[in-house]
């Protein structure tokens, strides 16, 4: 028997449908398209075709940057999840009290302005900041240094930011699956003698893999379109030491008035981020499904 659709259902979701299309897939297309010309933002466009797209391609200055978005995602999201991991491992042993006010603390970097976030960090970082003077106080002057004016440390002086932002997050998440795992598990576990690591590989990290799915796509994105951060900390600098493809977008739109070409950086590291993100949803797929077929193959 053929059962009745109800198709009245789809007008609550079309105001959000008409808003997703408008604000979203139409400046997808719209960016497409202008990436075709090579256009100044206000005189008419002259058609290049994919010019725009072969120039970017070329130009070593943005490669540089994608590598410094890729050194991010180590800061962004593998630090932060390694990291918040262990916390969560230790408390899966240990009971802590007041647990919902550090989470609630620890969320707090992640819920703040990038602006006010990135400020905070500049003053820190200062020749006379907080942590040279701290480190004048343990007697680790010779250390001191302009961290975001240092060739060799305002790559990591700005991911170390993005690790502190982002491990709220990660935190959060993983406490969050936590508290859904049955005590039984780690009672049974226990009972066969298992110590501290044995109990997290066997029970608590498979548990969490949907939580570090969801953590590990959200701070991968972060970390490749990052901009707010390096713009107020660094500007790119010194010289292109934390430059990223953001950063490039904004200065071909809005400082040498290249908007064709700045639309064509968008559009290729829309292309980027997806595909990363694919690739990372596969190879955690991908692991998934060896866990179930060894499980299977323990269980026969």
């Amino acid at each position: 028997m053929r059962t009745r659709y109800d198709w009245a259902a789809y007008l609550y979701l079309l105001p959000a449908l008409v808003f997703y299309i408008l604000f979203l897939v139409r400046p997808v297309f719209e960016s497409i398209w202008i990436a075709l010309f090579d256009w100044d933002g206000i005189t008419p466009s002259t058609w290049v075709g994919g010019a725009n797209f072969v120039s970017v391609l070329q130009d070593p200055k943005i490669w540089e940057a994608v590598g410094h978005s890729l050194i991010f995602i180590v800061f962004y999201a593998l630090i932060p999840t390694a990291l918040a991991l262990l916390f969560v491992a230790i408390i899966s042993r240990i009971r802590v009290r007041g647990l919902a006010f550090f989470r609630a603390v620890l969320f707090v970097p992640y819920i703040l302005s990038t602006v006010v976030v990135a400020i905070a960090w500049r003053w820190i970082y200062a020749l006379d900041g907080p942590l040279n003077g701290f480190l004048h106080l343990i007697g680790l002057g010779d250390l001191a240094r302009a961290w975001l004016g240092d060739f060799n440390t305002a790559l990591p002086a700005v991911g170390f930011i993005g690790t502190w932002v982002m491990f709220g997050l990660a935190f959060v998440l993983f406490v969050s699956g936590l508290q859904n795992i049955p005590q039984e598990l780690y009672e049974a576990v226990r009972l066969d003698g298992a110590g501290f690591v044995r109990e997290f590989f066997t029970v608590t990290l498979p548990a969490l893999r949907g939580e570090v799915r969801v953590a590990l796509v959200l701070m991968v994105t972060a970390a490749l379109r990052n901009f707010d951060i390096v713009w107020n900390t660094t500007s790119g600098g010194p010289g292109t030491s934390t430059s990223v493809p953001s950063y490039y977008i904004y200065q071909e739109a809005f400082t040498v008035h290249q908007v064709g070409r700045a639309s064509a950086i968008a559009v290729l590291m829309t292309v980027f981020i997806l595909a990363v993100i694919g690739l990372l949803m596969w190879l955690i797929r991908d692991r998934d499904a060896v866990v179930t077929r060894v499980r299977k193959g323990k269980a026969a």
